[in-house]
């Protein structure tokens, strides 16, 4: 059950704020079919190699045939399609805000949102390591190496092992300090430096979870429903 005073002082907050910046993880797309990486079903459970290892730029440069196989059984799905979260965001932040994702699925920019940043980047820009040439899905499901070249063909995901891009870093560091509220959905918000942004937030900002579960180290002065995002999405 959704607390309904939870749910009007949301509702009031976003439409006091001045500039939203939403915060979202895996379990804003797990609605569109996409799985998360760690839960019971996610697309690391039953993987030999650490996903550590195998989504790493070690792996994509050493073993980059054991990198293409699992990205390409696990992290694809191309027929996915924007659930009713995605299309609120984008609503909301093509009004005023910015969306700051972790995702990598593409479906936030389907879904119509013109302020996304992908923080780690996207799938779907797909390019040759050896001369930049870009590819599409189709071709990169046929060849995990470019034909002219032989260069290795990956998305543009930041690996481990990699720094997360220095523009996006800024751009969402920035989309924070400008917020005066902040919602954060669909993460357990662990990992850095994404956990780190809410450290540029404003004094007097208010801060909101959506999530099914607490987070494991939730400010005292956050405010959090705790239930399925989808279903409070679907009041705002």
């Amino acid at each position: 059950m959704i607390d309904n005073d939870l749910l009007k002082d949301l509702k009031q907050d976003i439409n006091k704020a001045h500039h939203i910046a939403f915060l979202t993880g895996a379990g804003v797309s797990t609605h569109s079919g996409i799985p998360d990486y760690r839960s019971k079903n996610g697309i690391y459970q039953g993987v030999s190699q650490s996903p550590e290892q195998l989504l790493s730029d070690e792996t994509l440069y050493h073993q980059p045939e054991a990198f293409y196989q699992f990205v390409m059984k696990n992290m694809y799905f191309p027929k996915a399609q924007p659930n009713s979260i995605h299309q609120k965001i984008a609503q909301l932040c093509n009004e005023k805000g910015d969306l700051i994702t972790q995702n990598v699925d593409g479906l936030d920019k389907k879904a119509g949102n013109k302020h996304v940043i992908e923080f780690h980047g996207d799938l779907y820009d797909i390019y040759c390591t050896t001369c930049g040439q870009k590819f599409s899905y189709d071709e990169y499901a046929k060849h995990m190496r470019h034909e002219k070249d032989n260069g290795i063909i990956r998305p543009g995901i930041v690996l481990y092992g990699e720094p997360i891009d220095q523009k996006r870093l800024y751009a969402s560091v920035a989309a924070v300090q400008s917020s005066d509220v902040i919602i954060i959905s669909g993460t357990s918000f662990v990992v850095y430096p994404f956990a780190q942004l809410l450290a540029y937030r404003q004094q007097n900002a208010k801060v909101w979870i959506l999530n099914n579960t607490p987070l494991a180290q939730q400010p005292d002065e956050v405010k959090a429903i705790i239930a399925d995002a989808r279903d409070v999405f679907s009041q705002l």
